[in-house]
């Protein structure tokens, strides 16, 4: 995918499209496995990725 450590969501299961994550020291890079061109990349700041897990976790 690109130079960042990149980890593997844990509710992804073998041969599935998952979620990948890489945290930099100013952002949260998010990808999708299916599509792992820079393009398939969102950025979004520390912040933004906590209210979108408590968004997520409300819903589930």
């Amino acid at each position: 995918m690109s130079q960042h450590v990149w980890t593997k969501s844990s509710h992804c299961q073998e041969g599935e499209a998952c979620v990948h994550i890489s945290v930099t020291a100013e952002t949260v890079l998010l990808a999708d496995s299916a599509t792992p061109s820079p393009a398939a990349i969102l950025s979004i700041s520390h912040p933004a990725f906590t209210n979108l897990i408590r968004m997520l976790k409300a819903d589930g």
